[in-house]
Order: C-alpha cells, then sequence, then structure tokens
C-alpha cells in the first residue's frame, strides 16, 4: 500500500510533486483537491496544511509542505532513484533547488503580475530583479546539461518546472540556453506520465 499521499490540484504547483513522486518511483495516492472552502481552504484540509496551499503530502505520518522542500524531501526518502548527490557533493544542489523557489519563482511571479521593483528597492526584495535572476540561471546553466551538473537530479524537477511554465506563459526570458534545458528536462518518462495523470484529472474535474 501506498505511504505517500498527495494532496493536489492539476491546476496548481501540486504538478511539481507528482513529477517528482514519479521521478522517485514511490507507491503513493492522490487526493485531489478543489480550490475554495469546500476543499483547500476548508477546515479538514487546513487541519493539514494551515495555509491551504498546495501541494501538500503526508508520508509515514509526517507532512510536508512548499514544493522545492516536498523535492528534497523525497530525493532523501526514496534515495535509490539517485535524485540526490551524495552528501559531500550537495552544495550546487542546494544552491540552486533553493534559488528556484527563492528567487525563480518570485521572478517569474513578478512578471506574471507585472510588478516592477525600482532599481534602488531590489536590494531589499530577496530576489533582486528577474533581469538578474535570469542573468544567473543562464550562467548556472552554461556548460552543463542540469542545473546541479551533468545528473538530473530534485533540483531539476523543481526549477525546470518553473522554466517550463516561464516559458509557456512568458514570465521567463526566451533564451536559448532556458529553451535547450527545459527540453531535456521535458524529455524524460516520469515528466510525460506526470503531465499525463495531471492533465486526465483536469479533465474528470472539468467533466
Amino acid at each position: 500500500m501506498a505511504d505517500v499521499t498527495l494532496y493536489t490540484n492539476p491546476m496548481s504547483r501540486g504538478r511539481i510533486a507528482r513529477w517528482m513522486l514519479e521521478e522517485a518511483g514511490a507507491p503513493y495516492e492522490v487526493v485531489v483537491m478543489p480550490f475554495g472552502p469546500d476543499g483547500t481552504q476548508g477546515a479538514d484540509f487546513r487541519a493539514i496544511n494551515p495555509m491551504g496551499k498546495l501541494p501538500t503530502i503526508r508520508h509515514g505520518g509526517k507532512v510536508i509542505t512548499e514544493a522545492a522542500a516536498i523535492c528534497a524531501y523525497l530525493a532523501d526518502a526514496f534515495p535509490d532513484a539517485g535524485l540526490a548527490p551524495p552528501l559531500a557533493e550537495r552544495a550546487s544542489y542546494y544552491r540552486w533547488l533553493f534559488f528556484g523557489a527563492g528567487c525563480i519563482e518570485p521572478a517569474a511571479t513578478a512578471r506574471a503580475q507585472k510588478t516592477v521593483v525600482p532599481p534602488e528597492a531590489s536590494s531589499m526584495i530577496g530576489w533582486g530583479s528577474p533581469e538578474r535572476v535570469f542573468d544567473t540561471l543562464e550562467e548556472a546553466l552554461a556548460g552543463k546539461d542540469y542545473i546541479a551538473g551533468y545528473e538530473f537530479s530534485a533540483a531539476d524537477v523543481y526549477v525546470g518546472s518553473q522554466v517550463l511554465w516561464g516559458l509557456q506563459f512568458d514570465t521567463i526570458d526566451r533564451r536559448p540556453a532556458f529553451e535547450a534545458y527545459a527540453a531535456r528536462v521535458a524529455d524524460r518518462d516520469a515528466y510525460r506520465r506526470s503531465n499525463e495523470l495531471d492533465d486526465a484529472d483536469a479533465a474528470a474535474m472539468s467533466a
């Protein structure tokens, strides 16, 4: 029986967690949550995650929230999948995984919301400016296949998701390095499986 439960909605960051679970090869069950008072904002779910956010997972009685944390956790919980480097080699892995959460996602969100950070205020913002974030990401990808080196890792599930969505919705610059990286991470069986499952859930919800 599955000992991981994924609370998700196919129109949410839950897609990141589903992709990660498929990469990990972990048996899991899915609870598809509607948004609003009958789902994510209801008392039952907020007892699990007070923020009322997706994705959320349960594993062995523990609750893990925040998509980047879920990726890091599952890589460690299912080590046979090889989705995290050995501990002594994790500097780049942790750096870029959490750069994705702390810089790429908020910069892309600012673009989506048409929020402009004045130059004089950029030092107060944890991620600086979209231009600096995307220049840094491009430099990080130079000369290697994946964000933390030459092997695919959980960091690529998170960063790759941000890049794929950013290119789809024009919230990340359409640079050759980003397009090539997006194509590499999307060309994985686990990514295709997770998309098929999420798309099926989306269709069922709208039926």
